[in-house]
């Protein structure tokens, strides 16, 4: 195994992804490839105004720097000082019927070194959704699929990386959960680098399949303005998410990478309100008394 073979498997799963998604959306997305000045660069896939999604990217990145960035070292403080290079897919997807949720899937592979120090090499990623509306039948399938995925590794690691999602994905200044969650992980190095790639497979490989067929399901769902200004709300969380706690923009910013990709994550329209509540026994209200409490969805 090696550093090659990780890179043409995300380019791979990039191009799946996108294809199906625009097979789902009928419009094309456009392809921006970049360069880095420090090293290394990116290929973007986005759409924005599509038939299903309003605004959605599919990223690859594959960079490299001399010096870690502060957000890279903060668990690792033994590491500062090091060259790095990172490899990953990244994607988020903003339907435009609010009753297709948002969707977010990133799957990394970090190496960091020095002269005279073995390499040290991680993996990360996971998946979450963040529906408007809920569903239980949504909620079950996603978790079951994250859930399946990564089962041939051990049963331990869907509760622990599930419960690293309800934690990692959580608005501390809001008190409340972005979305339903999923699964999520970082640091992972147990595996060693063969265990450590077959587990991004593994997930990178079950997005489509935890994803389309709640996209199938909802996509026709009738809706007016008041679904979408409901939607506009709720993106306000995402936004604030983003860009307070989100450790990958903190780290994309921190390292010199490119603003427009790092910020595709965001959705075109968002709305605030001053202290505002939906209405009680509302189906708003339900996603917020029912779905976002960080429960089990399998059972």
């Amino acid at each position: 195994m090696s550093a090659s073979q990780v890179r043409d498997y995300l380019l791979s799963l990039q191009q799946n992804i996108v294809a199906t998604l625009e097979n789902l959306d009928g419009h094309t997305f456009q392809h921006d490839q970049w360069e880095r000045a420090e090293g290394g660069g990116g290929i973007s896939r986005l759409v924005e105004d599509g038939g299903l999604i309003e605004r959605g990217g599919v990223n690859f990145s594959h960079v490299k720097g001399k010096t870690l960035p502060p957000s890279a070292t903060a668990h690792r403080p033994e590491l500062a000082g090091r060259a790095w290079e990172a490899m990953g897919v990244s994607l988020v997807i903003h339907p435009r019927n609010p009753y297709v949720p948002t969707v977010h899937m990133n799957v990394r592979m970090f190496r960091a070194y020095a002269e005279g120090h073995e390499d040290v090499v991680w993996f990360g990623g996971g998946m979450d959704l963040t529906p408007y509306y809920g569903f239980e039948e949504d909620a079950h399938h996603f978790h079951t699929t994250c859930r399946d995925a990564i089962a041939p590794f051990g049963e331990q690691y869907y509760p622990k990386y599930k419960a690293w999602c309800d934690t990692y994905f959580f608005l501390k200044h809001r008190n409340e959960p972005r979305g339903i969650g999923g699964i999520f992980f970082d640091d992972l190095s147990e595996l060693g680098f063969e265990g450590g790639f077959a587990f991004i497979r593994a997930v990178g490989d079950a997005f489509l399949q935890a994803y389309v067929p709640i996209v199938e399901r909802r996509r026709e769902y009738p809706f007016g303005e008041r679904e979408r200004d409901w939607q506009a709300y709720r993106r306000g969380r995402y936004v604030e998410f983003n860009l307070v706690w989100d450790r990958g923009t903190l780290f994309g910013l921190q390292s010199g990478g490119r603003t427009e990709s790092i910020l595709m994550s965001m959705p075109p329209i968002v709305k605030w309100r001053y202290d505002w509540h939906p209405p009680q026994g509302s189906a708003e209200a339900r996603l917020l008394s029912d779905f976002l409490v960080g429960k089990d969805w399998i059972g």
